[in-house]
C-alpha cells in the first residue's frame, strides 16, 4: 500500500459510476480496503436508486456502511437513464416541458435530502443540452440567441428550489461545466451565479479533464480561478478538444501543477476519479489510480514551498531543526 503524502493534505475517492459492474457494498469496500478516503455517489439504478421503494431506509442502512468504512461521500447526479430508460440525462434542467424540469428538479432534491442522510459534502449536478428545435430548423442568429436566453432562464428557475432546499439543509450544490451542455465553462458558471443572485448554496464541481479540455487556462489555472466557489473536484487525464475521460497517462494533463494548486487554495472535499466509461475495468484502475496521486503528490512541491519564512521561523542550529 502507497504511503500517503503528508505535504498535500488531499483526499482522494473514486466514482461509483466507474464501478457499474460491481454491487454497491462491493463497491465500498474495495475503495475502502484500496485506501480511499471516500467515494463519490451516483445516484443510479445498480447501486442507490433514489426512485425505488424504502430509500430512506436503505440510506440509513448506507450511512451505516460509510461510517464503518470510513469513507467520505459526494453525491453525484450524472447517471444517464435514470429518469428517461431513451434519452441520455434525459429529462434536464433545460427541458421545454416544465412537468419535464421539474422531475430533474425533484431528483436533485432527493439527492440533496440523501446528501444530508449521508452526511456528503455536497451534491453535484449540470445543466444539461441546449434543446433542438422540434422541427429541426436552425433558425436565424437572432432565434438562436433568443433561444439560449430562454434556457438560461429555465436554467436559473429550474434550480431556485434545489437550492432553497441546498441552503435549508446546508449542503452545497455544486455545479459542474460540462463540455456540449448550455453551462460548459467557468464563465457559464458564473454567468448562472450573477443569474441567480450569488446564493450562498451554488457553488462548483470543476472536473479537471474538462479543464484540458476546453478551458483557455491551464488546469492548475483553473483551480486557483476557481478556488472561492469550489466546492467538488472530479479528475482524470483528457485530450485537448476532446471529451474523452482517459485513466492517469493517456491523455495530456500535466498533474504535479494541478494538486499544488488544490492544497494551496485550501480544498477541503475529495478529489474523486472519474472514469464513467471504464467500470469493465473498474477494480484494476481503482487499484492504480490511488497510487498515481499519491505519487503525484508526493513529488509535488508543498503548498508553502515558495513562501518566505515569517520572522522567526527557519533553522535555528546546524543540522536544520527549529525549536
Amino acid at each position: 500500500m502507497s504511503l500517503r503524502p503528508t505535504a498535500h493534505p488531499l483526499r482522494y475517492s473514486y466514482g461509483t459510476n466507474g464501478l457499474t459492474d460491481l454491487r454497491l457494498d462491493d463497491a465500498l469496500s474495495l475503495l475502502a480496503d484500496l485506501g480511499y478516503d471516500g467515494v463519490g455517489l451516483t445516484l443510479d439504478h445498480m447501486h442507490l436508486d433514489p426512485l425505488a421503494p424504502d430509500l430512506a431506509a436503505r440510506t440509513q442502512k448506507l450511512a451505516r456502511r460509510l461510517d464503518e468504512l470510513g469513507l467520505g461521500v459526494t453525491i453525484e447526479t450524472g447517471a444517464r437513464y435514470v429518469l428517461d430508460p431513451r434519452r441520455k440525462h434525459g429529462p434536464s434542467l433545460l427541458d421545454p416541458d416544465p412537468d419535464q424540469r421539474a422531475r430533474r428538479a425533484d431528483l436533485l432534491v432527493r439527492a440533496v435530502r440523501i446528501a444530508t442522510d449521508l452526511g456528503a459534502h455536497a451534491v453535484h449536478c449540470f445543466s444539461g443540452i441546449l434543446p433542438k428545435d422540434p422541427a429541426g430548423e436552425a433558425g436565424t442568429e437572432g432565434q438562436a440567441v433568443a433561444a439560449e436566453d430562454a434556457a438560461w432562464k429555465r436554467l436559473a428557475e429550474t434550480l431556485t428550489p434545489v437550492l432553497d432546499a441546498a441552503t435549508a439543509a446546508g449542503i452545497p450544490l455544486a455545479v459542474e461545466p460540462e463540455p456540449g451542455h448550455l453551462l460548459a465553462t467557468l464563465d457559464d458558471f458564473h454567468r448562472l451565479r450573477a443569474a441567480l443572485g450569488s446564493p450562498d448554496a451554488l457553488g462548483l464541481t470543476l472536473d479537471i479533464g474538462h479543464c484540458q479540455c476546453l478551458e483557455p487556462l491551464s488546469p492548475a489555472d483553473c483551480v486557483r480561478a476557481a478556488a472561492p466557489w469550489l466546492r467538488h473536484v472530479q479528475i482524470e487525464d483528457m485530450r485537448r478538444g476532446v471529451h474523452e475521460h482517459l485513466p492517469f497517462g493517456d491523455g495530456e494533463i500535466d498533474f504535479p501543477p494541478v494538486l499544488e494548486a488544490l492544497a494551496a487554495v485550501g480544498y477541503q472535499g475529495l478529489v474523486s476519479v472519474e472514469l464513467p466509461r471504464h467500470s469493465h475495468a473498474g477494480p484494476q484502475l481503482a487499484q492504480q489510480s490511488l497510487p498515481f496521486l499519491h505519487h503525484v503528490a508526493a513529488v509535488s512541491k508543498p503548498p508553502d514551498a515558495d513562501r518566505p519564512p515569517n520572522p522567526g521561523e527557519g533553522p535555528t542550529d546546524s543540522d536544520g531543526r527549529t525549536p
